[in-house]
């Protein structure tokens, strides 16, 4: 009889582990992050940043980035450069306080993690893939990557000249368990 049950019991367990979902790690964002753009001209910061990092190296499938970034906290060291930056014609900051991500799809990469996923500014959606370097020790990690941003596809102002339409956007999230 105990041979029937152990084999049983094993059996049970396998098939429930099976339809069990784990869920990976959540990360919370600390205060020491940096959000960079840079061109020829205008180059800044953001200053306020938050949302949710779901991330597990093992279960990739399940892991997630929902990001925001506060249109007003523009920092191009400029005033007047900061107050145009939120008018209508360029990110319309009163319609849309947000620049946001979220990811679809995470895979492995040899330097870390890819993400996939659609970056929203002024109201418009774009398909944007995102190479990210992951730095982690014990309950802490730093996300860091770099990627290009073409303002005209989210109609950021206009074609000018003395504004680049392609401006290069560097990061570094540092995060700790929650």
């Amino acid at each position: 009889m105990k041979k029937i049950i152990y084999p049983a019991f094993a059996a049970i367990i396998l098939v429930s582990s099976a339809f069990m979902t784990y869920n990976p790690q959540e990360w919370k964002i600390t205060d020491d992050y940096s959000i960079k753009f840079k061109s020829k001209d205008p180059s800044g910061i953001f200053k306020d940043f938050k949302g949710e990092i779901k991330y597990d190296a093992n279960d990739l499938g399940n892991s997630k980035f929902d990001v925001s970034i506060d249109v007003s906290s523009i920092s191009t060291g400029n005033g007047m450069m900061n107050k145009k930056a939120q008018t209508e014609e360029w990110f319309n900051a009163e319609k849309h306080p947000q620049i946001k991500y979220i990811s679809s799809k995470i895979d492995k990469s040899d330097k870390g993690i890819v993400l996939f996923g659609d970056l929203k500014i002024k109201g418009k959606s774009k398909p944007t893939k995102i190479n990210v370097k992951v730095s982690e020790s014990g309950n802490k990690a730093t996300f860091s990557g770099t990627f290009n941003v073409d303002r005209m596809d989210f109609g950021v102002g206009k074609k000018s000249e003395s504004v680049p339409d392609v401006l290069k956007i560097e990061f570094e999230i540092p995060v700790i368990k929650k």
